[in-house]
């Protein structure tokens, strides 16, 4: 699964002086065990991708909950296949 988020400037600023802009992130990427994390800056927001294996959908509201109540993050979450999946896919 790819999650992306982005944080309004304003909310941002706030998360980074009161120290949970780094913390939230962190607890995000430990709860998925991302294989793999990306940060940058779209359309003047903090933006992130991050990747991770989804065995039970029901870690979803947790995810996103924590990143919209302590961040009011905008969020996408949609599949991302790695090429070994997509492989196997197009061989079916």
């Amino acid at each position: 699964m790819m999650m992306r988020f982005s944080i309004p400037v304003e909310r941002g600023n706030e998360a980074f002086e009161d120290g949970s802009l780094g913390q939230v992130i962190q607890a995000v990427i430990t709860e998925t065990q991302a294989e793999a994390a990306y940060f940058m800056v779209e359309g003047g927001e903090r933006t992130g991708y991050i990747f991770f294996d989804l065995e039970d959908v029901a870690l979803l509201p947790k995810l996103n909950e924590m990143m919209f109540a302590a961040l009011d993050a905008a969020i996408d979450i949609v599949p991302a296949l790695t090429f070994d999946d997509l492989k196997r896919g197009l061989s079916s």
